[in-house]
């Protein structure tokens, strides 16, 4: 197992500006494909669940690029299904507020539904949970900046520094005045070159937890360790 749990919030400096020398560490997918490969037979030995999971791409991101996750969760016997709008084209708060009703229409009365995102579909995970937590049985997220919006990752030159300094205070406004309440196990790692890892750490939601891998940002939907991180959250707080 090479991950770390954190009961509490880890120590962090400063997120940083993302910078194209961060790409340096995204390489090392192969080998956390590599070691995918070689832990399939254990992955499938987790526990097995039935609860209804959406999986939410990252910024740009189609679909497919969750499709293996959401495979393995299928033999694990959960509903794990696409998020439904196809690729993440990078408008979170239109997102958030189609998938919130979007997970309200398709939830049957009485259960709740398990939400993952990558990146950017870490953000519209959290904010659906926020906005309808009676419907949300647990967030996991990887890779996905909880401060600053875009401000510390590649697409801050898209949407600029104006947009980047609103998006940073509507989401600091929203943390302050009503703290996402449901479980979340936030997944980082050190050697994410595409958005800066101090930027996912969650202070402010009091039921989050820390996990910390060593995939960089591109190869996370392919760890092994996050599939086993998020088996584990699924049976803890989905399955029951």
């Amino acid at each position: 197992m090479g991950f770390v749990e954190y009961a509490h919030p880890p120590d962090a400096p400063q997120p940083r500006p993302y910078s194209f020398k961060n790409l340096g560490s995204e390489w090392r997918l192969t080998v956390s494909v590599a070691r995918l490969i070689a832990s399939r037979k254990s992955l499938l030995s987790e526990a097995p669940g039935s609860a209804t999971v959406y999986l939410i791409p990252g910024w740009k991101a189609p679909e497919a690029t969750m499709a293996p996750l959401r495979r393995y969760l299928a033999r694990l016997g959960y509903d794990a299904r696409h998020w439904g709008f196809g690729t993440n084209k990078g408008d979170p708060e239109r997102d958030c507020a189609l998938f919130s009703d979007k997970v309200i229409s398709h939830t049957p009365p009485g259960e709740k539904a398990a939400l993952i995102g990558w990146s950017l579909g870490g953000v519209i995970a959290r904010e659906t949970a926020r906005a309808v937590p009676e419907v949300v049985s647990v967030v996991i997220t990887y890779g996905t900046p909880v401060i600053g919006g875009p401000a510390y990752t590649p697409a801050a030159r898209a949407w600029g520094a104006a947009e980047c300094r609103r998006l940073s205070a509507e989401i600091a406004k929203l943390d302050a005045e009503n703290p996402i309440q449901v479980p979340i196990a936030a997944i980082f790692s050190r050697k994410d070159g595409m958005v800066s890892w101090p930027a996912c750490i969650d202070r402010t939601s009091p039921k989050a937890r820390h996990f910390e891998v060593r995939a960089p940002h591109l190869a996370m939907g392919f760890d092994p360790d996050v599939w086993r991180i998020a088996a584990d959250q699924l049976n803890r707080f989905a399955s029951s």
